[in-house]
């Protein structure tokens, strides 16, 4: 190919001269805390709490032993502390697993701007870089607000024919989110930051053909690991071209058949994307929460499951490549199915992390209720709305309504998260370790030192060894 040659499906876009993508890395570089309003600092607060929480109990998952065991091989003399577990590797090595382990059980929150898990790829870098240079809490709340801000805007610009082409968000915008959360941490300058974006842009990656396997929460990890290479890097001095994201060759075009450069440009703040954060409180797959509602609904209304003959579940059709694994053989399967996640929730009335197990997807009574259940699509339900409708043996029907796409105030929904957290971790840190994690997280802004949270997310017997 020559210098003159085009690339077929991207004719209509013209070469940038990285505008945007400046605009964008001066907002990062000049954020600072008292430009944050106070409830996306809280929200912040509240995306700590909760990926800790998922982060510590997935320190036993198989995809977590796994990338823990090859990190450790390669590093385990750091600075930087692995969730749940207490062994150090260097920063980016605790990134790569954190990050894993952040999203490993799926149960991680959720930004519909960005179209992925905005947390994932964000905490595992700025927890690990925090640590390392004994930055504070406050310090660390302004680099989550960078980096989710950031992958706010670069998932707006891909729009949603990226995710429909099979990208997965979360790798992909959430690489460039966790390159601006270290950009905030090393205070690189404008040009820096710039030139940090565009690293991490040629790093992004990630195909939805992983998911329900354990190479999807690998995404998180290698997001939030090639995030901070790309920042470190840019500190260092290497080049990368000023529009990497928006030049007829760059992310944007390149990786989206509907790109929207300008979204790159919009200020923080204008709105703080960080308050539209979605909390998961089903262990599963998000876009089931919504008919998981309207399950729960019906059972609570005194539906008897053993009464069921039929259920109908009607959904947006961009859940088919998604959540429709119509007959899971794993619990981690399991939560990438509409048929099972609506049976469990019809059958036990209980969506939290201990019922998605593999002997749960073999249940002779559960796989006979998931079998009862079938899924249909209309381009008139919302994004994250759902509806269920079930007949009844003795000739009834029955209809529920689910919608999970307004976030609640951080008041309103701090004493679910707080009772979701200690239902996580307690199994691992134990009472008095949890209790003493949580008092450090009610306090960020306060916090002198990261390095004291870090210490606290280690069991005690591990802590004393170290």
């Amino acid at each position: 190919m020559t210098g003159s040659d085009t690339i077929p499906g991207l004719l209509a876009h013209s070469p940038s001269d990285g505008e945007a993508e400046l605009r964008l890395a001066s907002e990062i570089a000049g954020l600072t805390a008292d430009r944050i309003g106070p409830a996306a600092l809280a929200v912040a607060a509240q995306c700590v709490l909760d990926g800790l929480g998922v982060a510590i109990a997935a320190v036993d998952e198989p995809a977590v032993r796994i990338v823990r065991a090859v990190t450790l091989a390669e590093d385990a003399t750091g600075a930087a502390t692995l969730l749940g577990h207490g062994a150090r590797t260097g920063a980016r090595g605790a990134a790569l697993v954190n990050g894993t382990a952040a999203h490993a059980l799926d149960y991680d929150d959720v930004l519909a701007v960005m179209g992925g898990h905005p947390t994932v790829p964000v905490l595992p870098v700025a927890l690990a870089l925090a640590e390392e240079l004994d930055a504070s809490g406050l310090e660390l709340l302004v680099a989550m607000v960078a980096g989710i801000e950031t992958e706010a805007r670069v998932g707006a610009a891909l729009g949603r024919a990226h995710y429909t082409r099979g990208f997965h968000n979360t790798a992909t915008a959430g690489t460039l989110g966790a390159a601006a959360a270290a950009a905030s941490l090393l205070n690189l300058t404008d040009a820096q930051v710039r030139t940090a974006l565009a690293i991490a842009a040629t790093s992004a990656s990630g195909l939805k053909a992983n998911f329900g396997t354990m190479t999807k929460p690998l995404h998180a990890g290698q997001a939030a690991a090639a995030g901070l290479l790309a920042a470190r890097l840019a500190e260092a001095g290497l080049t990368a071209s000023d529009a990497g994201l928006t030049e007829r060759r760059g992310m944007l075009p390149v990786l989206s058949d509907a790109p929207d450069p300008e979204a790159l440009a919009v200020p923080f703040g204008r709105p703080w994307h960080v308050e539209s954060v979605l909390f998961k409180f089903h262990a599963a797959c998000y876009l089931t929460h919504a008919t998981i509602d309207a399950a729960l609904q019906l059972r609570t209304a005194g539906l008897d499951p053993r009464a069921i003959e039929a259920v109908d579940l009607l959904v947006p059709p961009g859940h088919l490549a998604v959540c429709a694994i119509p007959s899971p053989r794993t619990g981690l399967e399991g939560k990438f199915s509409l048929r099972f996640t609506t049976a469990l929730a019809l059958h036990t009335g209980a969506t939290d992390e201990s019922r998605f197990t593999d002997a749960a997807a073999r249940d002779p009574q559960l796989v006979a209720l998931r079998d009862t259940v079938s899924v249909h699509t209309s381009e008139e339900i919302a994004q994250y709305a759902g509806r269920v409708d079930v007949r009844t043996r003795d000739g009834r029907t029955l209809r529920a309504e689910g919608d999970v796409s307004t976030p609640r105030s951080p008041d309103e929904q701090a004493p679910a998260l707080h009772r979701k957290f200690v239902g996580l971790v307690e199994p691992v840190l134990g009472t008095d370790a949890t209790g003493r994690l949580r008092r450090l997280l009610t306090d960020l802004p306060g916090l002198r030192s990261v390095r004291e949270l870090a210490r606290a997310t280690v069991p005690d017997e591990e802590r004393t060894t170290r």
